[in-house]
């Protein structure tokens, strides 16, 4: 099974039979809870207490990016990783990584039909029997660590099934996914945290300080020792973006810039590198951790596609580039790369999300740096926002906004219509970039 980055992407998946009839066992596509999972692996003779090492991840926004980094660090160390992330882009093996690769095929449809033999039919949510599913793999298969991202929340994720992880982390938090955690960002922070475990470190990436003030509570609470951003770790930048000096238990060390594009990621970089500093048993020198950053990958986050079908509908010297944010802070994040990465040309927007998503406040981040808008529907998506919906929410916050029928049209209306050259970010969903990232090989 191949990486969904580039023409060498996989052939449809074929598990697909399972994995529909795991949808259908619960009415519900999300409901937290920590029974049904419980009694899945109480079946399945708990694999979650013969994990790896475990690095518990949770979070709104960076939590892949940092899982990504931190994982190129460990293994640029000679470290057998496992990664559990969700969702998935183009198949679902991506949320499954054993040992660096991810797993194959044959072993994900042996491991779903073990799970749901196991489940004997009773009610659970498809993310909590393929989290069963991918426990049991990372049980069975030998490795150094386990970086395990949670799914929604935490206090009632199904990952929060293991006791004492070896080191818990938490990214910024935003308003995301208000109906199950909270319509404030101290009842959401107050969910994430619910993943802290007595005497196990946690590294908190930056946070509002009313938002910190709710994790270091529930720190204090189960005795979960903290090393939070702005207190316990700071960062500063180099004016131009190419490096950063991370200073940790009073000593400083500067580093490059990782592979992943924008300024952002220079804070993620630094919460990995503290969480690989953190990690009891686990060492990195300096020019391993350089070259870590290097090789990290992560794609749909500020990533440029380079060739295939969709890069070829536009003529030379415009750009395609595709993220899957789909937040206000992730807006801000893509804004301020552009604002100050690609003022050169005019930026245009093509942008599909869901209806759980606010587009008003992801658009209105990004309407300062875009040129225009087109609203698209998410193919095959039943919970998509109509192309009308986005374009007006577009032009709403001051882009000029029309729809299209599909990518593929808007980039061609866009090529007829617009004087180039030129860059165009598909955004929105993560949903719309797995099926760009299809399309495109």
């Amino acid at each position: 099974m191949t990486d969904p980055l580039g023409a060498d992407a996989p052939a449809p998946h074929p598990c697909d039979e399972i994995l529909a009839r795991l949808l259908t066992l619960h009415p519900k596509v999300i409901d937290l809870s920590l029974d049904r999972v419980l009694r899945l692996l109480d079946r399945l003779n708990h694999p979650e207490r013969a994990l790896p090492p475990v690095v518990h991840v949770a979070g709104t926004n960076a939590k892949g990016s940092v899982i990504a980094i931190l994982r190129a660090l460990l293994e640029t160390t000679g470290q057998r990783v496992h990664v559990h992330i969700s969702p998935h882009l183009v198949h679902f093996n991506e949320r499954i990584r054993l040992a660096g690769d991810l797993i194959p095929d044959a072993d994900l449809q042996a491991l779903l039909e073990e799970c749901e033999n196991a489940n004997g039919g009773a009610p659970i949510t498809f993310f909590e029997i393929t989290t069963g599913a991918a426990l049991l793999a990372f049980a069975r298969n030998p490795a150094d660590v386990l970086i395990l991202e949670t799914g929604l929340g935490g206090r009632l994720d199904a990952t929060n099934v293991v006791d004492a992880p070896l080191v818990t982390a938490i990214t910024p938090i935003s308003l995301d996914h208000q109906q199950f955690l909270g319509n404030s960002l101290e009842e959401i922070a107050a969910e994430k945290a619910g993943i802290l475990k007595p005497g196990v470190p946690c590294v908190i990436g930056p946070q509002l300080p009313s938002v910190l003030a709710v994790l270091d509570d529930r720190a204090k609470a189960v005795g979960a020792p903290v090393l939070a951003h702005g207190r316990d770790w700071t960062v500063a930048e180099a004016p131009d973006g190419t490096s950063f000096d991370l200073t940790l238990g009073g000593v400083t060390e500067t580093y490059p810039a990782p592979s992943l594009a924008g300024r952002h990621q220079l804070l993620n970089a630094a919460q990995a590198i503290v969480c690989l500093k953190t990690m009891a048993g686990f060492t990195a020198t300096a020019d391993q951790i350089t070259r870590g950053l290097a090789t990290a990958q992560w794609p749909a986050r500020l990533q440029r596609l380079t060739q295939g079908p969709l890069v070829d509908i536009l003529a030379p010297g415009w750009s395609l580039w595709l993220d899957g944010g789909h937040n206000a802070a992730a807006g801000a994040a893509i804004a301020a790369h552009a604002g100050e990465a690609w003022g050169d040309k005019p930026l245009h927007l093509i942008c599909g999300m869901i209806n759980s998503k606010d587009p008003g406040t992801f658009l209105a981040t990004l309407a300062p740096v875009a040129a225009s808008l087109t609203g698209v529907a998410i193919p095959g998506e039943i919970n998509t926002l109509s192309a009308d919906e986005i374009a007006a929410a577009g032009g709403a916050a001051g882009l000029p906004s029309r729809t299209a029928p599909s990518v593929q049209a808007a980039l061609r209306g866009l090529s007829a219509r617009e004087q180039g050259p030129a860059r165009v970010m598909i955004c929105g969903s993560l949903y719309l970039a797995g099926t760009v990232l299809r399309d495109n090989t």
